[in-house]
């Protein structure tokens, strides 16, 4: 009873927050913000660190990415399964922040010139077919592990693991977890090539929009894409989570994070062309996997900073945006078009993706 009353301790995270239908709300766990490489340290020589054990000496940054990509030059295919989103004012933020640390408010004005945003977010078939034309190693690959939710292990190999990210310690260390085997070694994506490529890093997602002629979407221009043209709403199809008891995303349903009731019909990621769209014409923008933005992470936003804005000039971690299957109410309450999250450029999880853009 006192080893199970401990193991319960470990899931509760001191911040949080009270919603007004006193909905409690935790500022840490699902979201995978601790979930930076930089910060990894050995257990055995600091008891208290928040992070798992890993070789640092592998800890190098993958800037210099290849130039010598086969890219796609042909304009037609390039805006195939993209939308435009006409160039205007528009208001991002919010003015009733959730998670106020994470710089969502206040409500502000941007001007974004016209840009041209993916409707679907890239696919395990897109990812492989960059891999095959290229020969890109993703950054995952060369460290030879990548961050797993320990619900979609099997419990023989959850066995063979004795390190976890201490303040979200169902966040495992899994060697062999890539994109190509998103739970490891003896997984595999052959019947998950239409699901949302994970553990790319945003380096590996920037090759790959480099390759493609396109790029990764501002913080502002996802944002605004994530509201599909509606003011002053939680989600990208209004304020009600499940209108007409329909679910419009791919998150969390039961008690996180031991009990997942799958009411939405999955556990894990989901097709990226699964639930309804929003008025844009874009899917799956609230929910399935983060979305790595091109802007570097800042909390106080500039009231000069309007017109196309791109985040800090330089900071440790890259903005993501959307949450995850992983999301709820309870812990990550982050699929809200406002809200944000984020993560070092080099690090990689299993609900972690990215969408592409066009100036």
């Amino acid at each position: 009873m006192i080893q199970l009353l401990n193991t319960k301790i470990l899931y509760i995270i001191v911040i949080s927050y009270v919603l007004a239908d006193n909905s409690v709300i935790n500022n840490d766990c699902s979201c995978g913000k601790n979930l930076n490489r930089e910060k990894c340290i050995n257990d055995d020589t600091n008891k208290n660190n928040e992070y798992c054990s890993k070789n640092n000496d592998k800890f190098v940054n993958n800037n210099d990415v290849k130039n010598n990509f086969l890219h796609n030059n042909n304009d037609n295919d390039k805006y195939l399964n993209m939308v435009r989103i006409n160039g205007d004012s528009y208001f991002i933020g919010t003015n009733k922040p959730v998670f106020a640390p994470d710089g969502e408010g206040p409500q502000r004005e941007v001007i974004l010139d016209s840009f041209y945003i993916d409707k679907y977010e890239v696919s395990n078939k897109d990812f492989k077919n960059f891999i095959k034309a290229t020969g890109h190693k993703t950054e995952a690959e060369k460290f030879g592990d990548s961050f797993v939710f320990e619900g979609l292990l099997s419990e023989k190999l959850k066995s063979t693991i004795d390190q976890a990210v201490k303040a979200a310690p169902w966040w495992l260390p899994v060697k062999g977890a890539s994109w190509l085997h998103p739970e490891g070694k003896d997984s595999n994506i052959s019947d998950r090539l239409d699901h949302p490529v994970v553990h790319v890093s945003w380096h590996d997602a920037s090759a790959y929009c480099k390759w493609v002629g396109k790029r990764l979407p501002t913080e502002a221009e996802w944002e605004v894409t994530c509201r599909g043209g509606l003011k002053d709403r939680l989600y990208p199809w209004g304020n009600k989570l499940t209108p007409n008891n329909e679910h419009r995303a791919n998150i969390w349903q039961g008690e996180f994070p031991d009990i997942n009731t799958g009411e939405d019909g999955f556990i894990g990621t989901s097709p990226v062309t699964n639930f309804p769209p929003n008025k844009y014409g874009v899917f799956n923008i609230a929910g399935n996997v983060w979305e790595w933005t091109s802007d570097w992470w800042q909390i106080d936003h500039s009231k000069n900073d309007i017109k196309n804005p791109t985040g800090a000039d330089n900071a440790l971690d890259k903005v993501k945006k959307g949450g995850s299957y992983l999301c709820h109410k309870s812990y990550c309450y982050r699929y809200r078009c406002a809200a944000r999250s984020q993560n070092t450029p080099d690090t990689s999880a299993g609900n972690v993706g990215f969408r592409c853009a066009v100036s």
